[in-house]
């Protein structure tokens, strides 16, 4: 007999949305929190750079919310923006609560700039913003008796009936077992979907995982065409998946080839702070041009003293791969980052899907447009997550007798085919970088599309035939999230911010979302 467990609310993800939703719900609820590996595994964790705020009195809102929208594209959705931007004090003040202590200079906040800013707003600790922001809310979430925490669980579908969710099949992956999760209200806070591609700069827990359960779920999922490939992550062998923040080329870093020669000048007036998608897409037309493996980001101009003070994670990190970042360039190139699209949701989060949300960066808000502006990331993690549980204190949860079947394993066996899982999973990354990257053409997706389409059909065998595992799981949701991101790539016939079509140059005067329903 598997086991059921009844909650008033289920959180899935233990990201910064995640915990910071848990955290605002009220005492009076009851919370299970599931993470999908150790708690602090994900991107937040490893976030470096900060996160944005008009916290200075030569900046304002107007000026924030016009960046994030131009960086967008003018594909933002310019009341979300507006939301997020104007509760970004109060995200600030929300993390300090929690224990979060931002670097200050002279008794003020120490802000940086990044690409896409026109204005220095971003608050961060040192290089490791995400980390801390991850440990103090990890603290407080344990200090609250309402909240349950579930290290190595793994959801596999949605709970739904007549267009309503009531929770989760989960896999736990300790024993292996598959055990019920039934609540009231049910919020995906899994973050991304990076890992469809060779290279990322994500930690191996961004396989798409909410995305592809609420697209099979019914939610409808809009722009997922848009992936954001950070342009500077350290090219070495045994460094995977390190970001080297923007911050360095907010503090002057250039970008250089193997000559040493400057390039960035040549794409755009902003040089080496121009949005991410066109200095990705300029260091990409480099590397192709000249055949070079990688390029190079210069900040040895900079006191050795300053650097280790300024960027002692990035400092240590390369200084472990013999790279000495206050004599020598470090080598980068270009991986898939971001998620900026992501299960469609109102400015409560809510999904189309009664009694379910999405928050953070598994969710599409309509913060980001065509190409996310730098740090707005962990700021749209914490509005959202306010927003989310602000809405659901607000609902008189009603008492709920729910009867969902326990999940049936009896027609399947054990399999011996685990190679196959590995292939699969290697391949639909080769296809996703390959014929789905930086640059696309109409040939290129259709021959992924096609592809994809035959690994679907292995994989829902593969599903039907063997016992759950992990692994299938994530190979499953990979795939299912390939698609979206490919179909949503084939129906814009414009490029746009993160979607550059070699085949549709041109951007098109009407900025429309591609939203995909099942």
């Amino acid at each position: 007999m598997s086991t059921q467990h009844h909650f008033d609310v289920l959180i899935i993800g233990t990201g910064s949305a995640g915990l910071m939703s848990a955290l605002q719900l009220s005492d009076d609820l009851s919370i299970a929190l599931i993470a999908k590996d150790k708690i602090l595994e994900g991107s937040s964790y490893y976030a470096q750079g900060g996160i944005s705020a008009v916290l200075d009195n030569q900046d304002n809102f107007e000026s924030h919310i016009a960046d994030t929208l131009s960086t967008g594209v003018d594909l933002g959705d310019e009341a979300a923006v507006r939301f997020m931007v104007e509760q970004a004090p109060s995200a600030i003040e929300s993390l300090e609560q929690a224990g979060v202590v931002f670097t200050q200079q002279q008794g003020q906040y120490h802000l940086t700039t990044e690409g896409g800013h026109s204005n220095r707003r971003v608050a961060h600790v040192a290089d490791k913003t995400g980390q801390s922001i991850q440990t103090n809310l990890l603290d407080s979430a344990k200090s609250k008796k309402n909240i349950t925490l579930f290290e190595n669980f793994i959801a596999i579908d949605l709970l739904t009936q007549n267009q309503h969710c009531y929770g989760a099949y989960i896999l736990n992956k300790s024993n292996n077992e598959i055990e019920s999760f039934i609540a009231h209200k049910t919020i995906i806070a899994t973050g991304g979907a990076s890992k469809s591609y060779l290279y990322t700069s994500n930690p191996d827990t961004s396989t798409g995982d909410g995305i592809a359960m609420a697209y099979r779920g019914g939610c409808h999922i809009a722009n997922m065409e848009f992936t954001q490939f950070h342009p500077t992550c350290l090219y070495h062998p045994h460094a995977k998946s390190f970001l080297i923040s923007e911050a360095l080329r907010g503090e002057g870093a250039k970008l250089i080839l193997p000559t040493g020669a400057t390039f960035m000048h040549k794409y755009d007036e902003r040089g080496e702070l121009a949005p991410r998608d066109i200095v990705a897409r300029a260091i990409d037309s480099e590397m192709k041009t000249h055949g070079f493996d990688c390029v190079y980001l210069d900040i040895s101009f900079k006191d050795k003293d300053w650097i280790e003070s300024h960027f002692p994670t990035i400092n240590k990190k390369c200084a472990s791969f013999g790279i000495d970042i206050s004599q020598d360039p470090i080598p980068v190139v270009p991986a898939a980052h971001y998620t900026c699209g992501g299960i469609q949701t109102d400015i409560n989060a809510h999904s189309n899907i009664n009694n379910l949300y999405a928050i953070g960066e598994v969710a599409h808000v309509g913060v980001h447009g065509a190409n996310r502006m730098a740090s707005n990331s962990l700021l749209e993690c914490i509005v959202f997550a306010k927003a989310c549980a602000k809405h659901i204190n607000q609902q008189a949860l009603k008492p709920q007798h729910l009867d969902f079947d326990n999940w049936d394993a009896s027609r399947v066996s054990l399999s011996k085919e685990k190679v196959m899982v590995t292939h699969l999973w290697d391949e639909i990354r080769r296809i996703m970088w390959n014929f789905v990257g930086i640059v696309r053409s109409n040939k290129r997706l259709h021959s992924a599309q096609m592809r994809l389409a035959q690994i679907q059909n292995e994989v829902d065998e593969y599903y039907r035939l063997y016992l759950i595992s992990s692994d299938l799981i994530e190979l499953r949701n990979l795939v299912t999230t390939a698609q979206l991101i490919v179909k949503s790539a084939i129906l814009r016939k414009e490029s746009r911010g993160l979607h550059y079509n070699e085949d549709y140059p041109q951007t098109s005067n009407k900025a429309k979302d591609t939203i995909i329903e099942l």
